[in-house]
């Protein structure tokens, strides 16, 4: 499991725009650099991010190899009701990671 860092507020108010700041630990290998013997390495990247708020996505992203390692996103959704918001991590190799956290609405 990677290590995952992120700022979501715990409480805010009906209709603010609250921004989400989601960072994830992983090497992100591209397949194009050679190991110490010449080899290619295998790739190993994240290649989707999505954010779901109250069980709808409001954020998707797709990545490429060229992503660097330690993705770092940050975006904005506008808070509507109490709910929880999740974010899952999908990769190469069987990689999926998800994490969740409440947001009260008043």
């Amino acid at each position: 499991m990677a290590r995952v860092l992120l700022r979501v507020p715990t409480m805010t108010e009906k209709g603010s725009v609250i921004e989400i700041r989601a960072l994830i630990q992983h090497v992100m290998e591209t397949g194009y650099r050679p190991n110490a013997e010449g080899v290619l390495q295998a790739r190993d990247i994240i290649w989707r991010f999505t954010c779901r708020y109250d069980g709808e996505v409001v954020f998707n992203a797709a990545f490429s190899p060229a992503i660097a390692a330690n993705p770092f996103i940050a975006f904005t959704i506008i808070a509507t009701q109490s709910g929880p918001v999740s974010f899952t991590w999908e990769g190469d190799n069987g990689f999926t990671q998800t994490e969740t956290r409440h947001i009260t609405v008043t």
